[in-house]
């Protein structure tokens, strides 16, 4: 065989070798790009986004949508090649593989995660968007979960109200917290709770309400003499009206601020956004705090694609946002839902001027 015939063999069975390992070896890296946007005044899937029963309603016209970042599963490592590739696209970004799924958390454990997240986060909309409207929205402390072993099981359950501890009555979840380690472990604390089933969808005023007495144990924190009884305390909103947030297959809690708006403009009369197309993301707590997001030039891109117009950006986003941002977008930047609503009142009018850009110094 002539020396260059060997040479060009030994090269072309090289290259084939390295191909099959940057085809197989997975690399540490995942991949994400724009998903879905969904209008939260219209539909998905066959269902309302947005139902709202017991409260008179109102048609809105225009588009209010939260938008998404499509990922590469939990148990899904890219090969070398498709991370060049992701690389060299300019709508995919590349990340590493541990900034999206910590180590030794599971596919199972990310999306009950992420459904948590996406849970509260309908939770938080629909308290600030109420709050908003200046309707009154109760709350009471639960047991949120029970520790599975703890010093609680059996005795407490989940939905459980907490109505006091020792005789003290509270009304935040971390006053639970505060009475229980003001004993020792190995000294007992006293709950009075109303049963989950009792007090299911009305107020707890006025049932009967029962006495626990559970024995606290030691912390399992390393170095801690702290005293727990093994429950989470979580918070439950007895809402005026049903509110029904219909979105399959979307977690995170980055879509809150976009319910909240949705669901403010379902219960108002007129629209507003006078018809534009509006998009937007940004966590929301309780109060209407407005909190960044990951992927936010992604779900720019994303919302620029479907057609939007005006993107609601989180103020601590901003940077990044403005960094690239799709032509014909313009960001507006948001740090509360009262922004937001005032953003949407000068994109109605027409008078966007004066709107706060994450691209103005």
């Amino acid at each position: 065989m002539p020396s260059r015939t060997a040479t060009l063999l030994a090269s072309t069975l090289t290259l084939i070798a390295l191909l099959s390992v940057a085809l197989l070896v997975p690399s540490p890296y995942s991949e994400m790009s724009p998903g879905p946007t969904v209008n939260t005044l219209g539909t998905y899937g066959g269902d309302t986004v947005i139902q709202i029963a017991g409260r008179k309603t109102y048609p809105a016209d225009g588009h209010l949508n939260m938008t998404t970042v499509r990922v590469t599963g939990a148990d899904y490592h890219m090969n070398l090649i498709e991370s060049v590739f992701g690389w060299l696209r300019h709508d995919d970004k590349v990340v590493e593989h541990d900034t999206l799924y910590p180590k030794g958390q599971t596919a199972q454990q990310a999306d009950q995660q992420n459904a948590e997240e996406f849970t509260q986060s309908q939770d938080s909309a629909k308290v600030a968007a109420l709050k908003e409207l200046k309707i009154p929205v109760p709350a009471r402390v639960i047991v949120g979960a029970v520790i599975s072993g703890g010093a609680s099981q059996g005795l407490l359950h989940a939905g459980d109200v907490i109505k006091a501890v020792d005789g003290t009555p509270v009304t935040q979840p971390d006053d639970v917290a505060k009475l229980v380690t003001k004993h020792k472990p190995g000294q007992k604390v006293v709950f009075t709770v109303v049963g989950a089933a009792e007090a299911k969808g009305k107020s707890a005023d006025g049932l009967p309400s029962r006495q626990v007495t559970i024995t606290t144990r030691k912390s399992d924190d390393t170095g801690a003499n702290r005293a727990v009884v093994g429950i989470q305390a979580g918070v439950e909103h007895l809402f005026p009206f049903s509110i029904d947030i219909k979105l399959a297959d979307v977690g995170g809690p980055s879509a809150g601020m976009m319910f909240a708006l949705g669901i403010v403009d379902k219960l108002t009369p007129g629209d507003m956004t006078g018809g534009r197309f509006v998009a937007g993301t940004g966590t929301i707590d309780d109060t209407g705090n407005v909190g960044p997001i990951g992927g936010i030039s992604l779900k720019t891109i994303g919302a620029r694609d479907k057609g939007a117009q005006y993107f609601l950006t989180p103020a601590d986003n901003c940077g990044e946002a403005a960094k690239d941002v799709p032509h014909g977008l313009t960001l507006v930047k948001v740090k509360t839902l009262d922004d937001a609503m005032a953003a949407l009142k000068d994109i109605k009018s027409g008078d966007t001027a004066a709107l706060p850009s994450c691209t103005k110094s």
